[in-house]
């Protein structure tokens, strides 16, 4: 069953079509006016509107664009008469699913193209769930020092506790914050996600409440922030460390009151949100210097530490080896298998970058391997406990390949730079290693 909004001026013609849905189980409002129908967006979320094109007031297209800005999912159906085709794909340019030319032919016709839209609507949906999916295999795969830390994740995913995670970067804070939405009583809902550390003040602002129109230079429609987004479901905030004062103290308004003021607005919006943070930071010592006490308290409800992946060696290789079929399916690649040898190299080192820099590493290999096993010499890590002969670990000597560690080494480097277009801290990032190691390497290598 969908919520489905129908507008049109004529009332028979509301009635008919209402009466077209309603009978296939949909839920059916109706308004008269562009104007009417925008205030129903504004207070329900619907999954198709169905509108005419011409109607006094605010038309279709005016409608349209409102509704999109609104609730950006929603799929729309316009109505048009002989002659107003070329409205119609304009219309369709600008988001809409298709449209009906009247006089409409009967209720089969509105019933199909009805079908075909939500249709589009939820394979659009299962998209979306699948990018995020997309991300880190699951939290652990049974090291006994991750035994207490799921147990309290699962107990805790059951409740609305606010939670925050601790850890180093790269521990999994995101996972561990999809696996808790997942296992909770709002895993039907949305799971919205922003990092604190990526935007400036005024942009995340925007993100995070929306925004109305003319709020400021640029904001030439109303959005919608992300935390109304999140209503009915979870909301992760990672690295809320980085939080610069003025936003800590619109959050914490949200946390208490459960309602916000989108920038540049006047009206409270109610949300109904649960609530999830994220920092590799010791906020406890920047109270009341940098960090606000009474968000911290609001948002330690339920503090998590997650052990950085030395700390869970047993860990290693069974994450490795759930990865490497997913990264060599993103490269276009057979997954290889790990030698021994490649095996032994990975469960030596000490993953300063957690799972993010064993990833890293694993792609790095996938590219570099050109058979069906990947060998010692295609793991290109960063670490002072990498095994001997870890080519960005220091080592050198010579690979089956024919190539030296240099070489290998340096390849990986003007790959990954050719694959950010020559930015150097995102290549490092790519690459798993420090800035700093990666301007050593450059300068040795002459790149």
């Amino acid at each position: 069953m969908a919520r489905v909004l129908v507008v049109d001026d004529e009332k028979g013609l509301r009635s008919f079509l209402a009466g077209c849905l309603t009978t296939e189980g949909h839920k059916v409002d109706d308004a008269a006016s562009g104007e009417d129908a925008l205030v129903r967006l504004r207070a329900q979320a619907y999954d198709l509107m169905i509108t005419d094109l011409k109607m006094p007031g605010m038309d279709g297209l005016a409608l349209l664009e409102a509704a999109l800005a609104e609730q950006p999912d929603l799929q729309a159906i316009l109505l048009t008469a002989h002659g107003s085709v070329e409205s119609a794909v304009k219309a369709m340019k600008l988001g809409a699913f298709d449209y009906l030319q009247k006089p409409i032919s009967g209720p089969a016709e509105v019933r199909l193209l009805a079908a075909r839209a939500l249709e589009r609507r939820a394979l659009l949906a299962l998209r979306e769930q699948a990018r995020r999916d997309d991300g880190p295999p699951r939290l652990s795969w049974g090291d006994p020092a991750m035994t207490a830390v799921v147990a309290q994740l699962e107990r805790v995913a059951a409740t609305d506790a606010t939670v925050l995670l601790l850890g180093e970067s790269g521990v999994g804070k995101e996972v561990a914050a999809r696996t808790i939405h997942a296992r909770s009583g709002r895993a039907d809902g949305p799971f919205v996600a922003i990092n604190c550390a990526t935007l400036s003040e005024q942009l995340l602002e925007s993100e995070l409440f929306g925004h109305e129109r003319g709020a400021f230079t640029g904001a030439t429609e109303r959005k919608r922030g992300r935390i109304e987004l999140a209503d009915g479901g979870t909301f992760f905030l990672d690295e809320v460390g980085e939080l610069r004062p003025p936003v800590q103290a619109r959050l914490l308004r949200v946390l208490q009151e459960r309602t916000f003021v989108r920038v540049g607005g006047t009206r409270s919006i109610e949300v109904d949100v649960r609530w999830i943070a994220a920092t590799n930071r010791d906020l406890r010592s920047r109270l009341g210097d940098g960090f606000r006490e009474d968000l911290y308290h609001r948002l330690a409800v339920f503090p998590l530490r997650l052990p950085p992946l030395r700390e869970r060696k047993g860990d290693i290789l069974p994450l490795a080896e759930a990865m490497l079929p997913r990264i060599a399916g993103h490269l276009g690649r057979r997954a290889p298998g790990l030698d021994d040898d490649a095996k032994a190299r990975l469960a030596a080192a000490s993953w300063p970058g957690n799972v993010r820099e064993l990833g890293n590493v694993l792609e790095r290999a996938v590219i570099l391997c050109d058979g069906d096993v990947l060998r010692a010499e295609h793991l290109l890590i960063d670490s002072a406990e990498a095994a001997p002969g870890s080519v960005l670990g220091g080592g050198s000597g010579s690979s089956a390949d024919g190539l030296t560690m240099e070489q290998i080494e340096r390849r990986a480097i003007e790959e990954a730079l050719a694959a950010v277009g020559g930015n150097r801290r995102q290549a490092a990032e790519r690459l798993g290693i420090g800035l700093r190691t990666l301007y050593d390497k450059l300068r040795r290598y002459g790149i």
